[in-house]
């Protein structure tokens, strides 16, 4: 499996939608685990990086995000 590298701040899809209805999260803490904070409802969520390696659709990156 390919190790994919975060930022603070990068926003991910996730193949999984959330319970509010949106399947867009951004990047708050990283380290072992990382922390997401859903851009639907503002619920914030812990998941470990190995677990999350599969769980990603699209990785948005936050300098795509400004421009």
């Amino acid at each position: 499996m390919e190790s994919k590298n975060y930022k603070l701040g990068d926003r991910l899809v996730l193949k999984k939608g959330h319970p509010c209805g949106t399947n867009d999260w951004e990047i708050v803490k990283l380290g072992a685990d990382i922390k997401l904070k859903c851009t639907g409802c503002g619920r914030l969520v812990f998941i470990p990086r190995i677990e999350l390696n599969k769980k990603i659709k699209k990785i948005i990156e936050k300098e795509s995000q400004d421009a």
